[in-house]
Formats: C-alpha cells, structure tokens, sequence
C-alpha cells in the first residue's frame, strides 16, 4: 500500500510476503496510517515516491466509509485490536526485542532485535536441539518489515535487551562468517 499525506508526501506499503497491496492513501500524517491499518510499511524514500507515480494507483481518503478489498480487511483487522491490552505500547520505540516460537516442520525459537520500521535488525534462531545461530542484515536478501509495532500480542512476546545479548554471544554466525557485530 503506498499513502501520501498531504504534507508530508510520505507513502506506505502492505506487503504479503512476496508482493504488495497499493494504494495511495490521503492521510494526515504516518502514524495515522499506521493506527488505521494493521501490517502496513511506511515508504518516505522520495525517490520511492516519485517512482509510484508513474504507477496509477487508486486514491484513497482515510476518512472514507469505503475501502477497496484488501485495505478493508487491514482496517478491519485494526480496528479489532485497537480497544485490546498492548495495542501500541511497542509503537514508537526505537528498538524492541521479542521472542517468537515457531512450530512449523521445524521449531525454532526467535529472537530478534526489531527496528522502529518493525524490521529485523539482529536475530538469533533456537533449534530445538539448541543450536543457535545468529544472522543479522547481510544474512537477508530481503528484510521486510517482520512485526506490526502496534500489534497487541507483540508486548508478551517482548524480552530484555540482556537476555536478547545473552543469547547472540553464545550463537554461531550461520555458515560460519565472522563479524565485529
């Protein structure tokens, strides 16, 4: 989703993993953004911007009673969150530290170190054997924005920076790189 605010020119993205929803949206400011629809990336990259341009997308006011499909299932989704405990209490911060259990085919336990734009900075993978590997942001090709700040649930998932330190000292560089970090 791009979204330009009128005095700003700032814009926004939603991206599903391997793509994005776009639109732009006529706000007041980013964080407005931000608090209306859950899961959406503020782009203010102007060269960013200039180049949406060319694109053609719908306009679409905040304010408007209507979203088109896709955004209207971002603000729905918020709109549920916004009156539950934790909404927004990570919002804002410059760094956050959360442990997240994965228990897909392979469960894992992550922690990592999450940046005000809700992208990952540092992170540490658990096997379930208790190998541990660190990674940070030369290990990802792509490296989107991994947690909603104002997501609700995030601030059980959030842990100290020492137990978050604690754990990248005793993890290995994955493939075995080494670094000042």
């Amino acid at each position: 989703m791009l979204t330009r605010c009128p005095s700003s020119g700032t814009s926004f993205l939603h991206d599903y993993g391997m793509g994005g929803l776009w639109w732009w949206i006529h706000a007041r400011s980013a964080r407005e953004v931000l608090e209306t629809f859950a899961e959406v990336e503020v782009v203010d990259a102007p060269a960013d911007v200039v180049r949406a341009e060319g694109w053609q997308l719908e306009e679409v006011d905040i304010d408007g009673s209507a979203m088109p499909a896709g955004l209207d299932g971002l603000r729905a989704k918020r709109d549920g969150q916004r009156a539950l405990p934790g909404f927004g209490v990570l919002a804002g911060r410059q760094v956050v530290y959360l442990r997240q259990e994965w228990d897909g085919e392979d469960p894992a336990t992550y922690l990592t170190q999450i940046g005000p734009d809700g992208r990952r900075v540092r992170q540490v993978e658990v096997a379930g054997d208790g190998t541990a590997i660190k990674t940070d942001v030369e290990d990802w090709p792509f490296n989107p924005p991994l947690v909603d700040l104002f997501d609700p649930q995030l601030p059980d998932q959030e842990i100290d920076r020492d137990e978050f330190e604690r754990a990248w000292a005793a993890a290995r560089w994955e493939n075995g790189r080494k670094s000042a970090t």
